[in-house]
């Protein structure tokens, strides 16, 4: 499961490849000989493409035995263990206890799940996978011994029974159903999007109650990009600045694969999804959700014209940096990296000219990668060499505000500039959430 909330998860930098090992390893439980073995090792591939390792497994901790902290705005909770063992994990549940659980929000006691669990996505999960899914964690994962830890939500928030009206409200029950004339190709990858893959619990923006403002296509508002924990999930429409309408279907396949293009770099919350879920999918799979996600029309962005390259202002004021704060910062700190021309040295170092995080309205992202870095990005095992370091205990807020109005006005990149207010905050809630 990811969750609602899962930006402060994901940037712990959680690299499982564990999910990946078939059922008859050292690993695996008594038992799994009783199981359809086809049937476990394709529980173990829905649940990467669900990336259920990055919630489920602490850092240093056992698969699936849970224990993370996640900050919600009520406050901290921690993700359960879902290890077959009876007595702490969901060893006792059967398999419509188990559906219950995934595509409902309720438990086998039958008190309610946060939403921070993306049960409003997985309501669309079919009923042939979640029988994988129950097969796998059944029989594919050891039985771990770890009880589950209270949440630190103060009474009278910490009640659950609450929940059962936001569901009423919000929880859309039913498996996906393919449309109408679209094929094969678009419907499997609405599924995956809407569904397991739950990209909505980061990329939409959510209303007034925490809920996703919509849960499929048919919203406007739907993967348009959303502020969680610190970041900015990014636009995953047609939108030609901050969204995906630059991208080609090799681009977006390829950073499925492997993070990196020559547009952007995985960081926060998305490295986790690709260490952990989108790297081990099928090129079909890959393919599909390209397919679904290059068909949303263009939704929000910046509001300006569709970006075009010019780098004549911004060499000028690299060729004179004394006279711009935010050029002397970068000449100091990021060209070495990102070059004189902003295109980096895709996609091993991300490009800062035409780059959609650069251009999105909301700089909170480029703000928080700055104070504070990302994981490594672990492609078939090997860390990427050249992982973006964090600059708070180097850089001032003013200079951290210098340097990124620098870049978002460099290049034509033409984004508003960023206030030291802005990067005080979020150094502040960073730095508490830890």
């Amino acid at each position: 499961m990811k969750n609602m909330l899962k930006g402060l998860g994901a940037a712990l930098g959680v690299a499982l490849p564990f999910l990946a090992q078939a059922p008859a390893d050292a690993a695996t439980p008594a038992g799994a000989g009783a199981a359809d073995q086809a049937l476990v090792q394709r529980g173990a591939y829905l649940a990467q493409l669900g990336d259920c390792a990055a919630c489920h497994t602490a850092p240093k901790g056992k698969p699936f035995a849970g224990g993370l902290p996640m900050n919600t705005p009520m406050g901290r909770i921690y993700v359960t263990n879902i290890t077959p063992d009876a007595q702490t994990g969901i060893g006792g549940y059967t398999e419509a206890d188990f559906a219950r659980a995934l595509r409902e929000g309720v438990a086998k006691d039958g008190h309610n799940l946060y939403p921070a669990m993306p049960y409003p996505s997985y309501a669309k999960v079919n009923d042939d996978d979640v029988k994988a899914l129950y097969a796998f964690f059944m029989h594919g994962v050891a039985p771990v011994q770890q009880a589950n830890r209270e949440s630190d939500i103060k009474w009278p928030l910490n009640m659950r029974w609450p929940l059962m009206f936001w569901n009423m409200a919000f929880l859309q029950k039913g498996a996906y159903r393919d449309k109408p004339g679209k094929d094969v190709a678009w419907n499997r990858g609405a599924y995956l999007v809407q569904g397991l893959g739950h990209c909505g619990s980061c990329h939409t923006p959510r209303g007034v109650a925490f809920q996703e403002s919509a849960l499929d296509e048919s919203g406007s508002a739907f993967l348009s990009g959303a502020l969680l924990d610190g970041w900015f999930a990014s636009n995953l429409t047609g939108e030609h600045n901050a969204g995906l309408g630059r991208w080609s279907d090799e681009d977006l396949r390829t950073f499925l694969k492997s993070g990196a293009n020559r547009h952007a770099s995985a960081f926060g919350a998305m490295t986790s999804v690709i260490n952990n879920s989108t790297q081990a999918l099928s090129d079909q799979d890959i393919a599909a959700m390209s397919a679904y996600l290059k068909s949303l029309p263009p939704v929000g962005g910046n509001g300006a014209a569709a970006y075009t390259y010019d780098p004549q202002a911004t060499k000028v004021s690299l060729d004179r940096p004394a006279n711009d704060a935010g050029a002397r910062v970068y000449t100091a700190y990021c060209m070495h990296c990102h070059g004189v021309d902003g295109r980096g040295f895709a996609p091993m170092l991300a490009p800062l000219a035409g780059n959609p995080n650069v251009l999105a309205k909301d700089a909170s992202s480029l703000i928080n990668v700055t104070l504070n870095g990302t994981g490594d990005l672990v492609i078939n095992g090997v860390p990427s060499p050249f992982p973006m370091p964090g600059f708070a205990a180097v850089l001032d807020d003013k200079q951290i505000a210098d340097v990124l109005s620098f870049v978002r006005a460099g290049w034509n990149n033409g984004a508003p500039a960023v206030g030291a207010a802005e990067v005080a905050k979020l150094r502040q809630s960073t730095q508490a959430g830890r």
